[in-house]
């Protein structure tokens, strides 16, 4: 100790070591202090979720991605709601969107074949169907998980290039809690990125990954399984190449603010976008080259602790979703994770052209549901043969520029 501490002094002789720092090290009431601060610093200490919550975490995350199922995801905003009905000509209210969440959900037993798990908007999982039922009872009686939107939205992210962040972190230990209680499992939080010219930056991707992180961090301490949701927009010019490169950094950042915050990996799941060339770009790629791209930036970042990929649609068609989902589940490459959908448009689209908002359209608007759903489920176990399900609007593009909701 003595000659640690003279080495030391020479070094404050010389200037290198800062006062205060020495009246740290060499006061005895401090000193106790200093080498508690040291080790702190030092060390990776860490504090997981307890054993029971990881295993409930794990279990209901391995439930979701079940062999041939996947997400339906049913949590538009009221806003995106009132886009979505003006192209079918129905009015915008609250019994409307209750009809239209109720046509999803009383499916017949065939819907939960294929769906494991539907993700809500606030306003639907208090709402109830005509016989008083609350619709989340309506899921669990078919034994389908209910999930939740949490995030609040995007904002602009200032000092960017037109670039936002998501918010809504202040009070969702509190929200997750209570959701808990009216029988949530699991949650999604979405943040959004953009390919151009310099951008994403090193600030959005940052500012993204640890957004994601804190979410999925309190998601788990309140014993939701959170869906990490890091979409990177198809709106550009871009190629695959780009894609490719710029969702392997993006993921990366992810998995490392993750890392940073233990969120523990196998109560979790990922939501990415797949890696297609931007709408506006010359050279569309196939399903094979979209598959190949896919697979192979998430085996360069996503660590096989994940059970599983729930992939967005991003603007694609009904049959694109599922014959590139399809193709992804082929690739000839070890695929640690079960690599399912978590599709909004890509799902309901022909639903709500067959159902138009008439009372009598209803059974027919839950026969595309069930026909997508299907579709998608095989496409999971790369089974499905393109074009062999047709649906009401199976090759009507779906993308929507700049999406936000």
């Amino acid at each position: 100790m003595r000659t640690e501490r003279r080495l030391v002094c020479r070094l404050a002789i010389k200037g290198r070591i800062p006062k205060t720092v020495m009246i740290i090290l060499f006061s005895p009431s401090l000193n106790t202090t200093a080498t508690k601060l040291t080790s702190s610093i030092m060390t990776t200490y860490f504090n997981y979720p307890p054993k029971e919550i990881q295993e409930e975490l794990a279990r209901i995350a391995k439930q979701i991605v079940a062999p041939g199922k996947g997400i339906l995801a049913a949590d538009e905003s009221t806003a995106t709601c009132g886009k979505r009905f003006a192209d079918i000509g129905v009015e915008n209210n609250e019994d409307n969107r209750r009809q239209y969440r109720q046509l999803l959900f009383t499916a017949d037993q065939r819907l939960q074949e294929h769906i494991s798990g539907v993700i809500l908007f606030h306003e639907t999982l208090y709402q109830k169907g005509d016989d008083g039922t609350p619709l989340a009872k309506l899921l669990a009686s078919k034994g389908i998980l209910a999930g939740i939107k949490v995030d609040k939205g995007v904002v602009d992210l200032m000092g960017s290039e037109g670039e936002c962040t998501t918010q809504g972190l202040d009070d969702l230990a509190a929200r997750c809690a209570q959701y808990k209680k009216d029988g949530c499992d699991f949650a999604k939080w979405r943040c959004v990125l953009k390919i151009g010219k310099n951008t994403p930056s090193y600030q959005s991707i940052l500012e993204n990954a640890n957004v994601l992180a804190r979410y999925a961090s309190i998601c788990q301490s309140q014993r939701i399984v959170p869906i990490v949701e890091p979409e990177i927009l198809p709106d550009g010019d871009h190629d695959l190449e780009r894609c490719q490169k710029v969702t392997e950094t993006v993921l990366a950042a992810v998995y490392k603010a993750l890392n940073d915050h233990h969120v523990y990996l196998e109560g979790t799941l990922l939501k990415p976008n797949m890696v297609t060339a931007g709408q506006s770009c010359a050279k569309k790629p196939t399903a094979q080259e979209i598959a190949l791209a896919t697979v192979t930036a998430l085996r360069r970042t996503v660590p096989a602790a994940v059970p599983g990929v729930t992939f967005l649609s991003g603007g694609q068609s009904e049959e694109e979703a599922s014959v590139n989902l399809s193709a992804i589940n082929q690739v000839p490459l070890l695929r640690p994770w079960a690599l399912t959908f978590s599709y909004g448009r890509a799902l309901q689209a022909s639903v709500l052209r067959a159902w138009g908002g008439k009372k009598e359209n209803v059974k027919a608007a839950q026969e595309e549901l069930i026909k997508r759903a299907k579709a998608n489920g095989l496409a999971a176990q790369a089974k499905y043969v393109p074009g062999s399900i047709p649906s009401y609007a199976a090759n009507a593009s779906l993308f929507v520029k700049s999406h936000a909701y």
